[in-house]
């Protein structure tokens, strides 16, 4: 039975702010690896595990799972977490459509928004050859990881736009609810944000279509299917 497709939905901005892991950057591979190894190593069910570590930095991702544990023990298991991410970019490719939309927006306001540091950021995205933003929020930005607002409110204030005319591009539920926590509409991308309530839900970026309105502002139509 053929999918039955609804209205398009346009949002305007004057920004966008971009997550990179699972929005434009596929690293579910070095993720799941390196992530299992982790919980096993501590006891834990690497399945139940695989369900919180998305869109977090990795100390927060362990006091959710380890709360009673001392902090300064996540922040150092982070450090060398961060270090085999980033020496481990085996299966880190584009999501689909990626290129073509990070081409789309080259010269318009954007900027990423990672709760990965710097080096995993460069790692990965020259592993899935895509440009690095001339403006990014990575992990030593902030003193708080999604669904924390800092880093969204951050790339905002480095772009130079009020939290309201940005769109934030995001495909976990801590992605989203930073997000909307900043103030900003969320795009919701791939099937992981589905059944997060973003603003809007695209199921792919090929869904996406950027246009500049006669106003200069950024025209984000989304085809989404039902």
């Amino acid at each position: 039975m053929p999918a039955s497709t609804t209205a398009p939905v346009v949002l305007t901005a004057k920004a966008l702010l971009l997550d990179m892991d699972g929005t434009i950057v596929n690293s579910d591979a070095v993720v799941e690896r390196c992530w299992r190894e982790w919980a096993v190593s501590n006891g834990l069910d690497p399945e139940e595990a695989l369900k919180v570590v998305h869109g977090r930095q990795g100390y927060a991702t362990m006091a959710v799972l380890l709360p009673d544990r001392p902090m300064e023990v996540n922040h150092a298991e982070n450090a060398v977490m961060l270090a085999r991410e980033t020496a481990d970019t085996d299966g880190v490719v584009p999501v689909p459509g990626a290129p073509e939309f990070m081409e789309s927006i080259a010269e318009l306001p954007h900027a990423l928004v990672t709760s990965a540091d710097a080096a995993l950021a460069t790692a990965r995205m020259t592993a899935a050859a895509l440009p690095m933003p001339a403006v990014r929020v990575t992990a030593e930005s902030v003193r708080a990881s999604k669904p924390h607002p800092e880093g969204f409110l951050a790339g905002a204030a480095a772009l130079g736009m009020d939290p309201a005319d940005c769109i934030v591009f995001e495909d976990s539920a801590a992605g989203i609810a930073a997000g909307q926590a900043a103030g900003m509409r969320v795009i919701g991308i791939g099937p992981r944000a589905a059944a997060h309530n973003p603003t809007t839900h695209a199921p792919d970026l090929p869904s996406l279509r950027v246009a500049t309105a006669r106003d200069g502002s950024i025209e984000i139509t989304v085809h989404a299917t039902a």
